[in-house]
């Protein structure tokens, strides 16, 4: 017991490694969700199912395509600064 409970205590003190590449990325989305469903649970003043998963859907799809946007548009600089 005391080993198992040292393990995971210990677990929480090396930072996981998430890569450059873009599959890493992906890493990106369960935390934007996360994100999205804490501040909705905390700005709407009543919930509703239909309406909070409505909101969260909406807001996680502009975000997301904000960022997109975003990416596409540094990705155009660099091209342009680098040649």
């Amino acid at each position: 017991m005391g080993i198992s409970l040292t393990t995971i205590l210990a677990s929480f003190t090396v930072p996981y490694g998430i890569g450059g590449d873009s599959m890493s990325l992906l890493w990106l989305l369960p935390l934007l969700a996360a994100v999205v469903i804490v501040y909705k649970t905390l700005k709407l003043p009543v919930i509703t199912a239909n309406k909070f998963i409505r909101e969260v859907i909406l807001l996680f799809g502009t975000i997301l395509l904000f960022m997109a946007i975003i990416a596409v548009g540094l990705y155009v600089v660099d091209r342009v600064i680098t040649g």
